[in-house]
């Protein structure tokens, strides 16, 4: 396909003038030239591309099973643009829960309103990156929660699988389908004693945003049998 887009009924896909201008002139497209279209929820269907920006439909609604375990990466925001490329990459790489939290040490904290503000365009960044990487399942972007509601979420949902990334953990596996990832300044005392079990990322010490993309990767990776669990 040359391109894939996001619409909200697979019954009559339909894109909006931002997306006819992105397939029209950055894409290239020409009338005739596939387009997958997906609602973000498994679904998808093969369409082409129609005079003034339309689609057209050609082929079934097709369906793809959501991948399991649910993977979910939590850290916390940091500063810049550097929240926006971590959700790409996250998208791209299938993350299903991308979850923006407070610890102890976040230097940055967004209120209420900022965080509605923030939250809005990381998921366009999230919509647009999906797009770019032909997948099927939008992740969800939620937040900004604290430490404790995300630690006890993701040990509550999924039978205590939610896991600290620090240095001298053990190896990812799929037993911990849920990673949080500290600030810059690491994790506190208190968040260190939370009776979470601790999962090493590598021998190096990442940025935040660094950590969450090599959790993913890790994750990923495992759930689609690419690398084998350590023994």
């Amino acid at each position: 396909m040359a391109a894939h887009v996001v619409v909200a009924d697979l019954s009559s896909p339909e894109i909006d003038g931002e997306d006819a201008h992105h397939l029209r002139s950055v894409l290239r497209l020409r009338p005739g030239e596939a387009v997958g279209a997906t609602d973000g929820s498994g679904g998808w269907r093969l369409c082409r591309f129609g005079p003034g920006g339309s689609l057209e439909i050609d082929g079934e609604v097709e369906r793809e099973s959501r991948p399991v375990p649910i993977l979910t990466v939590a850290f916390a925001p940091v500063k810049g643009d550097r929240p926006e490329w971590a959700v790409q990459k996250l998208t791209e790489l299938g993350v299903d829960r991308i979850v923006l939290m407070h610890t102890d040490r976040s230097v940055v904290r967004w209120d209420e309103t900022r965080a509605a503000s923030h939250l809005d365009r990381l998921r366009k960044v999230a919509r647009q990156a999906l797009m770019q990487s032909r997948l099927c399942w939008m992740p969800q972007v939620v937040g900004v929660s604290e430490f404790s509601e995300v630690a006890a979420a993701g040990g509550a949902s999924v039978g205590a699988s939610a896991a600290l990334a620090a240095p001298g953990g053990s190896p990812p596996s799929l037993d911990f389908p849920t990673l949080l990832i500290g600030p810059e300044g690491g994790w506190s005392l208190a968040e260190e004693g939370s009776g979470l079990a601790r999962v090493a990322l590598g021998p190096a010490v990442l940025r935040s945003e660094s950590a969450a993309v090599a959790a993913g990767v890790l994750l990923a990776a495992l759930r689609a049998g690419l690398v084998r669990p350590a023994t």
